[in-house]
C-alpha cells in the first residue's frame, strides 16, 4: 500500500495563527520574532513541533535526547519546515513516585492538548522511556496531525565479570543471589557500576525497547528506528532524516488514523510475540487503540500472539542485549519473518508513505543466534497469554517467554498479601507459611489501588524458598511488571481488588488452579462462596481526597482496556479554536 496525497499546496493550521496582516496574527507573529526568526519563515511553510521528553529526572531521556532534537531540526529546515522545540510532561519509572504509570494519562492530556492549543502543523515525538512513548502517541492520536515517532535508542552493553548486564534483569537476578547467599551486598554494589554504562533506555527488551519496537510495527516510526544504540552515529541519522520525512507528512496529509488501523495493531501484537516483548505493551497499545477508536481487545492480543514463536534471542526471555539485536539487523528481520509466515499485514501502511512489507522484505538476518530461526525459538508459542476465569472475569497476562515451562500448568495454595506493604512486611519472615508449590498473591496494585498500578508483579521469593536453589513460583497480581523482568507471574489481574473484582477475596489456604494452555485461572471454591465473599467485601484503602491522584482514581478504567482515563477516549482531532486576542 503506497499513501495517496492530498492536494497541495493548501492553508495550514499554523496560518490561523501567522498567516495575514490582521492585528490578531501580527500579535502572534510578532512575538515569535523576538526570537531573531525572519519574517519569511511564516510565510506558509509547515511548522513542526518536535515534542522532546528530554528531562535531568528521565535518565532514559537523557542529555541525547536534546542532540537529537538538533538533528531533527537540521532535517526540518532542510526539507523546507520550521522547527519549533516544545517541551513536555515526562515521566520516568525509576523516578515517579507512587509509579509513572500513573502519569501516563496525564502526560498524554498534556501533549493532546499542546498540539491542540499551539500552531503546529505536525509533530515529532522524541521519546525514550516506556511511558514517554506512548503518553505521546495517545495524545498526538486524539489529535490526529500528522505525527513520526523518534525514540531515543538503548544504552550500551554492561558486562561484569565478563558476564553480559541486561539493565532490569540482573538487577532482579542479582538482588534474589544477595538473598540466598551467593551473592555479597559488596559485590551487587559493584555490578551497580556495570548496569547503566551509557545514555539510552534499558538495554534488553523490557518495556522502553519493546515500545520502540511497537511505535516501528505500527508504522509510526521508520524502519530500523527501534534498536539503534542511543550513542550510536546512525540513531542521529535517523533522527535527522525523520525530520526531513515528518514535512512531506504534513504536506501529504499522512496522519496517524491513516496508519494506525486494526491491522497495524495486530502487526505489532505479532512482533510483540515474535521479540519476547513486555506485557506492559498490552496495556498500553490498548489505551492507544483506545484513543484513535480501534475495536482492539485483550481477546486479538491472545488470538494473534497465540501462535508466534519468540525468534529474538534477548534478555529478559534469552541471552543477549539490544546491541546485538541492532547488529544483528534489529526489527526489520522480525517483520520480514513475519511476513514470509503469513504472519504480517504486509500492506499496513506506515509514516514512511510505503507499506510495512515494501520496508522489510530486502533486510538480511546477520547473526541468527540473536535474531533465530523458527526451529531454534525460544517459544514456540510466544506472544502474551491472556487467562480468564472466575479469579480474572475480564481478563489477566503472564508472558510465556518468561515463565517457567513446568509451572504453566500448576495447582497451588494461595499464600495473600493485601498489598505491597503487607508483601514487604511479610516475605522475609521465616515463619511465613509458604513453600515453592504455593501461590502468592498481592492484591490492591492495580490502576485505582495502588494507585496507577505499579510494577511489583514481579514478587522476590522469600529467602527461604531460594535458599532450596528453586528461582520461580507462580505469583498473581493486579500489578504490573517491569519489562526487564521474568519468572512464571500472573498481571493486570481484571478487575483488580480495588475495585471488588474477584482478587479481592482471595483468602490465604485458598487453592488455585492456572492452565496456561488452557488460558485459565480458577479460584477453587464453589459459585456460591465466591458470590458470598464478593457481596461482603467492603474496600480497604482510602481514596484521594484531591488532586491528579482523585482525578484518576475516579476515572481510570479497567487494565483489561488500557488503563486510560475514561473522558480520553476516541480522537477528538485539532480543531483551531477561536482567537482569544
Amino acid at each position: 500500500m503506497t499513501f495517496k496525497p492530498a492536494a497541495w499546496p493548501r492553508e495550514l493550521r499554523s496560518q490561523a495563527w501567522y498567516g495575514g496582516t490582521s492585528r490578531d496574527v501580527i500579535y502572534h507573529r510578532g512575538w515569535m520574532k523576538n526570537q531573531g526568526y525572519p519574517h519569511d519563515l511564516f510565510d506558509g511553510r509547515p511548522i513542526i513541533g518536535i515534542l522532546n521528553t528530554w528531562s535531568e529526572l528521565t535518565p532514559c531521556n537523557g542529555i541525547h535526547m536534546k542532540e537529537l532534537a538538533e538533528k531533527v531540526k537540521a532535517g526540518i529546515w532542510e526539507a523546507g519546515g520550521f522547527p519549533v522545540e516544545v517541551p513536555v510532561f515526562s515521566a520516568s519509572e525509576n523516578t515517579y513516585r507512587p509509579t509513572a504509570m500513573m502519569f501516563r494519562n496525564l502526560a498524554a492530556l498534556a501533549v493532546e492538548e499542546t498540539i491542540r492549543g499551539q500552531p503546529i502543523d505536525g509533530c515529532v515525538l522524541l521519546v525514550g522511556c516506556d511511558k514517554t512513548t506512548p503518553s505521546l502517541m495517545m495524545g498526538a492520536a486524539s489529535c490526529d496531525l500528522p505525527s513520526i515517532v523518534v525514540t531515543g535508542g538503548p544504552m550500551l552493553n554492561g558486562y561484569y565479570r565478563g558476564e553480559r548486564v541486561g539493565s532490569g534483569t540482573h538487577l532482579w537476578k542479582f538482588s534474589e543471589a544477595v538473598k540466598a547467599g551467593e551473592m555479597t551486598q559488596e559485590e551487587f554494589l559493584e555490578a551497580e557500576a556495570s548496569m547503566s554504562r551509557s545514555t539510552g533506555t534499558c538495554n534488553t527488551m523490557g518495556t522502553a525497547s519493546t515500545m520502540a519496537s511497537m511505535a516501528e510495527a505500527l508504522g509510526m516510526a521508520m524502519s530500523g528506528n527501534a534498536a539503534i544504540p542511543a550513542v550510536d552515529s546512525r540513531r542521529r541519522v535517523m533522527a535527522q532524516l525523520s525530520g526531513r520525512r515528518i514535512v512531506q507528512m504534513v504536506k501529504d496529509d499522512l496522519k496517524p488514523s491513516d496508519i494506525l488501523t486494526k491491522n497495524a495493531f495486530e502487526n505489532a501484537v505479532r512482533a510483540n510475540g515474535a521479540i519476547g516483548g513486555s506485557t506492559n505493551a498490552v496495556i498500553h497499545l490498548l489505551a492507544l487503540a483506545g484513543r484513535v477508536g480501534i475495536d482492539f481487545t485483550l481477546d486479538d492480543w491472545d488470538r494473534c500472539g497465540r501462535d508466534i514463536a519468540t525468534i529474538v534471542n534477548l534478555m529478559p526471555s534469552g541471552k543477549y542485549l539490544m546491541e546485538e539485536f541492532f547488529y544483528a539487523g534489529g526489527l526489520p528481520v522480525v517483520l520480514k519473518r513475519l511476513g514470509e509466515g503469513d504472519q504480517l499485514h504486509k500492506d499496513a501502511l506506515t509514516v514512511s508513505g510505503a507499506s510495512i512489507w515494501d520496508e522489510v522484505k530486502d533486510v538480511i538476518n546477520h547473526n541468527e543466534d540473536v535474531i533465530l530461526p523458527l526451529e531454534s525459538a525460544l517459544t514456540k508459542q510466544g506472544g502474551i497469554a491472556v487467562l480468564k476465569g472466575n479469579l480474572a472475569p475480564n481478563g489477566a497476562v503472564l508472558k510465556p517467554s518468561a515463565a517457567s515451562e513446568h509451572l504453566l500448568s500448576h495447582r497451588g495454595r494461595a499464600v495473600v498479601f493485601e498489598d505491597i506493604d503487607d508483601y514487604k512486611a511479610k516475605i522475609n519472615d521465616e515463619d511465613l507459611d509458604i513453600d515453592e508449590t504455593c501461590i502468592m498473591v498481592m492484591k490492591n496494585c492495580g490502576p485505582k489501588g495502588y494507585p496507577g498500578m505499579a510494577e511489583v508483579g514481579n514478587m522476590g521469593l522469600p529467602p527461604k524458598v531460594l535458599r532450596k536453589g528453586i528461582t520461580d513460583m507462580v505469583r498473581i497480581s493486579d500489578a504490573r511488571m517491569s519489562g526487564t523482568a521474568y519468572g512464571t507471574v500472573v498481571l493486570h489481574t481484571s478487575p483488580e481488588a480495588a475495585a471488588g473484582g474477584p482478587l479481592a477475596v482471595v483468602r490465604n489456604g485458598d487453592v488455585i488452579e492456572m492452565d496456561v494452555p488452557n488460558r485459565r485461572l480458577h479460584l477453587d471454591i464453589s459459585d456460591e462462596e465466591l458470590a458470598t465473599r464478593l457481596a461482603e467485601w467492603k474496600p480497604t484503602h482510602e481514596r484521594a481526597a484531591t488532586g491528579y491522584a482523585w482525578l484518576h482514581q475516579t476515572h481510570v478504567e479497567g487494565a483489561d482496556t488500557g488503563a486510560d482515563l475514561d473522558f480520553l477516549k476516541g480522537c477528538r482531532g485539532a480543531p483551531v479554536g477561536k482567537d482569544s486576542h
